[in-house]
């Protein structure tokens, strides 16, 4: 029984999250005291409640302590069980992270399984799904982790109501990754969108967009795509994909209410502008979430990130709690840094 600490590194629900994939791929259970301790809303919300309940589907496990504000659970894994799942948040909590969780697990089991996860699809402090599918998921097939990923209803804060879907074949050969030189910038390419809003605002969001990116990458092709959402809320989004010769980068802004559509293009494009200021090959966000898959490879990893985040730092550490693998990061947080991998 692995014994984990919730409040170790940033402390928030990826500390859960992570271990809960790591449970399911290696078969080891654990506890976990002190999760999200020093969060607002202390121990498991609904979206943490519904990683660990997905996770104990999947796998048949025993768990204890799943329940709404648990500081602490134990999760003991069956063998994983591929199939059809559908899993409700009941909330606009973030279907990409409680999909990130079962991911991995799903993707090495024996057979095809079919996901469809219901809350919230685009939302604070959570990649978008947009960024999973245009972004991570692109990256992550280059490691033969292949899925294919559906909105078929978007998700805002506060009613979410979105609903993600994904078919994921299993079996598969998880190779490592060389993120190490990103290259020439050859497009950026964007969406703006929005939901229940006139399509104008989505104009703005793209006109404010392509003002400032003719500026900033006056060399490379841009387009930024506008869509109209089917969604039970309002909501807007600009989400900027820069593909280089060896890799890629991914930044979006969310809109609310009172914030103008300008603002939400300008968020976007300043995160870009301080990524391309830096010699990195994958913004901050992705570099912690591929760190897992590279955890799982049978050969070695490297990427350059533009930071390196708490987040990342804090996914190593939990990673050692499961794994023998050799992470080297060569920077403090905040600064652009080397990652490597061994297993």
């Amino acid at each position: 029984m692995i014994v984990i600490d919730g409040s170790l590194g940033e402390g928030g629900g990826q500390v859960l999250r992570s271990a809960l994939s790591l449970s399911l791929l290696t078969g080891q259970a654990f506890t976990m005291a002190n999760i999200r301790v020093a969060r607002p809303r202390p121990g498991l919300c609904a979206q943490h409640l519904s990683a660990v309940q997905a996770a104990a589907q999947i796998s048949r496990a025993v768990v204890e302590g799943d329940r709404k504000g648990s500081m602490q659970i134990s999760f003991s894994p069956g063998p994983i069980v591929p199939g059809d799942y559908h899993f409700d948040i009941g909330t606009a909590g973030s279907t990409s992270l409680v999909f990130q969780t079962l991911l991995l697990p799903l993707a090495l089991a024996s057979g095809a399984s079919h996901l469809s996860i219901t809350g919230g699809t685009h939302v604070p402090w959570s990649p978008c799904f947009h960024y999973l599918d245009w972004h991570w998921g692109r990256l992550l097939s280059r490691m033969g982790v292949r899925f294919d990923l559906t909105l078929a209803r978007a998700g805002f804060y506060p009613k979410g109501g979105g609903e993600i879907q994904a078919r994921i074949p299993g079996n598969a050969p998880i190779q490592g990754i060389d993120l190490a030189e990103r290259g020439k910038l050859l497009r950026v390419r964007g969406l703006s969108g929005v939901a229940n809003l006139p399509l104008d605002i989505a104009e703005r969001q793209r006109t404010q967009s392509l003002r400032r990116l003719q500026h900033l990458v006056a060399k490379a092709d841009v387009d930024v795509a506008i869509e109209s959402f089917a969604a039970y809320s309002k909501g807007t989004v600009l989400l900027l994909l820069a593909e280089f010769e060896h890799s890629q980068a991914c930044f979006f802004a969310l809109g609310a209410r009172g914030k103008p559509a300008e603002r939400v293009a300008d968020e976007a494009v300043d995160g870009l502008a301080r990524f391309l200021k830096t010699d990195g090959a994958v913004d901050g966000w992705l570099a912690d979430q591929i760190l897992l898959p590279m955890a799982m490879a049978t050969t070695p990893s490297v990427l350059s990130t533009c930071e390196v985040t708490q987040h990342l730092l804090t996914n190593a550490e939990v990673i050692h709690h499961f794994l023998p693998v050799n992470i080297s990061v060569d920077a403090s947080p905040g600064q652009a840094g080397l990652v490597r991998l061994n297993p």
